[in-house]
């Protein structure tokens, strides 16, 4: 993954110190996350780069949108990337584990959105029972699910971008705590590829779920019209 800034169109990210780069999850949930309902306060759980953050103070008028990293320099780049934005005024990174937030915060947010560090398909070793349990060190579900129950207010909105073949567990964990699927975004590479991410908003309210499939490109480089439209305020070549 390259270290080089990452220009969007209204703002430009550094990444040569996080080890989580700018990749198409974090751009897909930035431009997805539903904003219907006017959020006043945003969260980025697990924020990086800050690329997230970045992406929901240029789509909406949030008056406070804060992030949350706990690696330092992680932190030390995401408060830069936001310092060097439009959005300065806007925008505050918290260099804190999402437990311990919790136990200091007691306002809640509008809207939470979160792209979770998960180990890649390609390093799985022949041991199921050490791969799994990798997986859930790296990407603590029921951490992030109790965490954003107690963080998010009562109308509000919490969004994440997972492997799709964690759906079924994450949903689950978060009925736990009374959260529930309100819509789902389905992502396929290609027409021929299978479903490889599931974008999902959550809520307190129970509801019919809004699902519906994206596919990123026709072919090689031909981007189709759907994921065109979803980018197009972000990407320059979009």
């Amino acid at each position: 993954m390259s270290n080089k800034p990452f220009t969007f169109k209204q703002f430009k990210v550094n990444q040569d110190q996080c080890a989580m780069k700018i990749g198409t999850d974090a751009v897909l949930l930035g431009a997805w996350a539903p904003i219907d309902h006017k959020p006043f306060s945003v969260l980025d759980i697990g924020a990086g780069t800050g690329v997230l953050s970045l992406m929901l103070a240029q789509r909406c008028q949030a008056e406070i949108v804060d992030a949350l990293e706990i690696d330092d320099a992680a932190y030390e780049q995401c408060v830069d990337n936001f310092e060097q934005s439009h959005w300065g005024d806007r925008l505050f990174c918290y260099h804190a584990a999402l437990e311990e937030f919790v136990d200091e915060i007691e306002d809640t947010y509008n809207l939470i959105v979160c792209n979770p560090p998960f180990y890649a398909e390609d390093y799985k070793t022949q041991s199921t029972p050490r791969d799994l349990a990798r997986f859930q060190d790296a990407l603590p579900f029921k951490h992030l699910v109790e965490g954003a129950s107690k963080l998010l207010s009562k109308q509000g909105v919490f969004s994440v971008i997972i492997p799709y073949k964690e759906e079924a567990l994450f949903i689950a964990l978060a009925s736990e705590v009374n959260l529930y699927p309100n819509k789902k975004l389905h992502i396929k590479g290609n027409p021929s590829s299978e479903i490889k991410r599931s974008l999902i908003a959550f809520s307190f309210r129970e509801s019919a779920i809004d699902s519906s499939v994206m596919i990123i490109e026709n072919d090689r480089h031909d981007y189709t019209e759907d994921y065109i439209n979803l980018t197009k305020d972000f990407y320059l070549k979009m």
